[in-house]
């Protein structure tokens, strides 16, 4: 607005009032980094500003005004749809989309460190050690647990898509938001992921092997039989499993030996090949094993460990190469149409597809050469 003294000199007074709520990007990583305001503000003169004559102490009077925005926030951001609906602070859809989705994002390293572990007050405690392991501040490591806590406690109970759950509610892009309904699927049914033998593999590895169980081990039906929640494994999926304890049977165990050696025969070395036959019925028999005892809750948590011990250390001691592991397992899955047990049993051979498709998957990302 203008106004216009009544005195000699006739000035006239420009005024502009506004109340859009600027926020700084740099200023919001460091903060949700956990980085002190002395910290963060020497980290801006010696990066995106070293090219101003910046005054310390006005730059950290800013950046502690940007931490104290960001702390009010923070109680809108646990359920963002409040940030949208709120009055007090007026940012754009943009700015708000940015604010909601860099403070759901983490560290790969840091849910690696907790990932299928007991969200308890107890392990919250215990960050001190993932901060150390993964290098990233505890307070950093304290939002994330308490983000990855806070989203499986809205969708334990959901019924619908896990994936649009988790972005209606959290207001997520769909890739964050595939990545949540992931650790707490590993989450909620427990997997062991911190052994010994499984500390090489890596956040993205489980990632993997999640969102395809829950693609192919769901139940598919909108009206399942015993009424699963996404977060669960299709429960007459898992009782048809323990069909296929019958591959065992004599005959069907030829059948099978016979069509996966006679395919593969010209396609390994002798060495290699020498190694399947003679290890041929150990494998089929950890395969048809680990499928018939996913209907107990502990083989489930331990799938992973199972996996390890019974397929990818036999095949990193013959020294298989990643061309031919897949050509074996591309082979074995596909000997279905060749066993007289699945043939002559549609829905068998179904399950079969269904089991040992979603297995070589896993195994071929966890076959780290």
């Amino acid at each position: 607005m203008s106004e216009t003294a009544n005195d000699d000199s006739d000035i006239e007074i420009d005024i502009f009032v506004g109340n859009n709520t600027l926020l700084d990007p740099e200023i919001y990583d460091m903060w949700l980094a956990g980085q002190d305001a002395a910290e963060g503000t020497t980290m801006l003169i010696n990066g995106s500003l070293k090219d101003f004559d910046m005054d310390y102490n006005m730059l950290l009077s800013d950046v502690l005004d940007h931490y104290r925005t960001f702390q009010m926030l923070e109680r809108l951001l646990h359920y963002p749809k409040r940030l949208a609906e709120q009055w007090i602070f007026q940012i754009s859809e943009s700015v708000q989309r940015m604010l909601i989705e860099r403070y759901y994002e983490f560290e790969d390293s840091v849910i690696r460190e907790f990932l299928g572990k007991k969200l308890s007050a107890r392990n919250r405690k215990d960050l001190d050690d993932v901060s150390e392991k993964a290098g990233v501040q505890v307070k950093s490591c304290r939002r994330q647990f308490d983000n990855v806590k806070r989203v499986y406690k809205i969708v334990e109970e959901c019924s619908g898509d896990l994936v649009e759950s988790i972005q209606a509610t959290f207001m997520l892009s769909e890739n964050l938001a595939r990545k949540y309904a992931a650790i707490m699927y590993l989450t909620s049914n427990r997997f062991e992921t911190s052994k010994r033998k499984l500390q090489y593999l890596s956040f993205d590895d489980f990632l993997y092997c999640a969102n395809w169980m829950m693609i192919n081990w769901g139940c598919p039906k909108p009206d399942c039989s015993f009424e699963e929640t996404p977060l669960e494994m299709d429960r007459e999926f898992l009782q048809d499993l323990r069909e296929l304890k019958q591959i065992l049977d004599r005959e069907s165990f030829d059948d099978l030996k016979s069509f996966v050696l006679s395919s593969m025969k010209k396609k390994l070395s002798d060495k290699a090949y020498s190694d399947l036959e003679s290890n041929f019925k150990s494998c089929t028999r950890s395969f048809v094993n680990i499928a018939a005892g996913l209907n107990h809750s502990k083989e489930v948590r331990d799938l992973f460990i199972d996996i390890v011990e019974k397929f990818i250390e036999p095949f990193r001691q013959n020294r298989l190469s990643d061309k031919d592991l897949r050509c074996f397992l591309e082979t074995f899955t596909s000997a279905a149409p060749h066993i007289r047990l699945l043939k002559s049993d549609p829905h068998l051979m179904d399950i079969w597809d269904r089991y040992m498709s979603t297995m070589c998957r896993f195994i071929l990302k966890m076959y780290h050469t």
